[in-house]
C-alpha cells in the first residue's frame, strides 16, 4: 500500500490493510463474505407482507443470492412515506431466513433498536444516513453481530474508513463496506456510482467491499451495467433491491428489479463472476483470516 494513503487514512489504523496481516472473511451462516466466492445479497427495499417475502426469498435463492435484504424500518425522505413494518417485518424476516437457510441483512437506524433487530438479523445495516452518526456505530458494535457499513451520499473514502474504525474500536472486526453512489453534479441519476471508490477500499483496507448498484443507479435499468462495473472494480459482492411487482412497491420501485430481470442478470454476471472467483483463487488462500462469530453467537 502506498506510503501517502497510510498517511491519508491514519485516523483509521485498525482497517488499513497492512503486510503482517490478511484480509479480513466475515462469516455469516455459512456464507464467507470478503472471501473467496463472490456473494449476493438481494431482496425488497421494504418488507410488506409475508407473501411478498418469501416469494422474493426464494427467487433471490434460486437465483444464486446468499443473502436475504429486507427493511423492517425505512428511514425515508418525506415523513409522510412507508416507514416499515417494525417487529413485525423482523419476524418475517427471520421466518424467511429458516425456510430458505439465507442469511439476513436489515437496518437498524436508532441505538435503542439494536437489541431488537440483533435479536432477528444476522447482519446490521447501518444506511448512508447514519454512517457518522458514532452512538448508533458503538451500539451495534457491542450487539457483536457484523456491520454492513453503507457509504454516505457526502462522504469521502476517509469518513467511512474512519465510520468503521469507531466499529473496529468497539471490539467488533466484522465490518462489510458498502459503495452505494454519492451525491454529485450529475442529476440525471439517484447518485453517482464510485467504482473508483471501490477500487481504492480494495488497495488501502482488509475489509470486505461489496457494491450496491440499486441505490446508485436509482432506476432498474442501469442496475446490470454497474453490478458489471462493480464486479471489474474488485467489489467481494453486490447488494441489490428485487421485489415481485416494482410498479407496486412501497418504496424504491423504480430501482428494483423484478423477478426475470434479476434472473437475466444473475446469469448474465455469470462470466463475471468467475473471472472474479479465479482471480482471487490465484491469490494465496492462507491470507485469508476468518473472523471468529462466536462471541457474537454468546450474546445472541
Amino acid at each position: 500500500m502506498r506510503e501517502s494513503w497510510h498517511e491519508q487514512f491514519a485516523e483509521a489504523p485498525d482497517v488499513l490493510l497492512k503486510a503482517r496481516r490478511g484480509r479480513t472473511v466475515v462469516s455469516v451462516l455459512g456464507v464467507a463474505i470478503g472471501g473467496d466466492q463472490f456473494v449476493v445479497m438481494a431482496g425488497p427495499c421494504s418488507v410488506e407482507s409475508e407473501h411478498q417475502l418469501m416469494a422474493t426469498a426464494y427467487k433471490v435463492r434460486s437465483a444464486g443470492a446468499r443473502v436475504l435484504r429486507g427493511g423492517a424500518f425505512k428511514p425515508r425522505s418525506s415523513p409522510y412515506s412507508f416507514q416499515g413494518l417494525g417487529r413485525e417485518g423482523l419476524k418475517l424476516l427471520a421466518s424467511a431466513r429458516n425456510e430458505t437457510g439465507l442469511a439476513i441483512v436489515t437496518e437498524v437506524m436508532a441505538e435503542e433498536d439494536v437489541p431488537l433487530v440483533a435479536e432477528y438479523a444476522d447482519i446490521l445495516q447501518i444506511g448512508s444516513r447514519n454512517m457518522e452518526n458514532d452512538s448508533l456505530l458503538e451500539a451495534a458494535a457491542r450487539s457483536g453481530r457484523p456491520i454492513l457499513l453503507k457509504r454516505g451520499m457526502m462522504a469521502t473514502i476517509g469518513d467511512l474508513l474512519r465510520s468503521a474504525q469507531v466499529v473496529l474500536s468497539n471490539s467488533n472486526a466484522n465490518v462489510i463496506l458498502c459503495e452505494r453512489g454519492i451525491r454529485t453534479f450529475e442529476t440525471a441519476m439517484r447518485n453517482t456510482f464510485d467504482a473508483a471508490g471501490i477500487a481504492l477500499l480494495k488497495q488501502v483496507t482488509h475489509l470486505p467491499v461489496i457494491a450496491d448498484p440499486s441505490h446508485a443507479a436509482g432506476v432498474s435499468e442501469l442496475v446490470p451495467a454497474l453490478a458489471q462495473i462493480g464486479i471489474a472494480a474488485g467489489a467481494d459482492g453486490l447488494i441489490v433491491e428485487v421485489h415481485p411487482n416494482p410498479a407496486e412497491a412501497w418504496s424504491d420501485g423504480e430501482q428494483s428489479m423484478d423477478f426475470p430481470g434479476f434472473t437475466a442478470m444473475m446469469a448474465d454476471l455469470e462470466p463475471w463472476i468467475a473471472l472474479h472467483d479465479a482471480r482471487l483463487h490465484e491469490q494465496n488462500p492462507s491470507e485469508a483470516q476468518c473472523v471468529d462469530l462466536s462471541f457474537a453467537k454468546a450474546v445472541a
